[in-house]
């Protein structure tokens, strides 16, 4: 097993906005689907528990949710580039159904398994988002999905080590990171490229954190 390097400094990574969201029905195809995606801005502190953020919902448990998908988070920078991308659409913090919307959130130096304190909590870093049909719902636009996977910018999933309260202006806390480094933007383009990395694949493979799910997937890439 890697060794962790320990370390304990404040990043600028800042909660901006903090968004829950219950389960609503709308239609899709003339049919009605049940979804968590709409989310809507509240104050905190709200407590981020091990499956989810206090008053926040999923839909479908069997992709969204769970220990590995508890909480959602996004980057504020990245709205600016999507008016210029998709300037047809409108963007506000909770547009892609993120829980938070953070300052400097940046995929290219965020990497799987390592441990942030966040408020009073503990989480880790765990997958980039991989949009289902319910964002093309949100934006009336199934075309928005493929531009969600080309934008480059899909956010992070954490697991949460520990519960606790959290709130806006609360920071990312570096704990611990493991030696080998697999940040979000270089899983996203070891899944998608079309000549796989063989030994990149087996790199990954050695990050204890890595979930079964995705562990399996990268496996059947060998």
């Amino acid at each position: 097993m890697p060794k962790l390097i320990k370390k304990h400094y404040t990043l600028s990574m800042k909660i901006l906005t903090i968004q829950i969201g219950k389960v609503k029905k709308v239609e899709h195809r003339g049919r009605p689907v049940e979804t968590g995606f709409f989310k809507e801005q509240v104050k905190g502190p709200l407590k981020l528990l091990s499956l989810k953020l206090e008053g926040d919902e999923q839909a479908d448990l069997k992709v969204h949710g769970g220990l590995d998908k508890a909480l959602y988070a996004y980057p504020y920078d990245s709205y600016i580039e999507w008016k210029k991308f998709r300037p047809e659409h409108t963007y506000e913090p909770g547009a892609f159904g993120e829980n938070l919307c953070m300052e400097t959130l940046d995929e290219k130096s965020i990497y799987i398994g390592s441990i942030y304190r966040l408020g009073e909590a503990e989480v880790q870093v765990t997958q980039p988002r991989f949009p289902c049909f319910k964002l093309g719902i949100k934006f009336n636009d199934p075309s928005m999905i493929k531009s969600f996977m080309s934008f480059g910018r899909p956010g992070v999933y954490f697991r949460v080590l520990k519960e606790g309260m959290i709130k806006e202006g609360d920071t990312l806390e570096l704990l611990e990171q493991d030696q080998i480094r697999f940040s979000i933007t270089e899983f996203i383009e070891l899944y998608f490229s079309d000549k796989k990395d063989i030994e990149r694949v087996k790199e990954i493979l050695t990050i204890p954190s890595l979930n079964h799910e995705w562990r399996a997937q990268f496996e059947r890439m060998i």
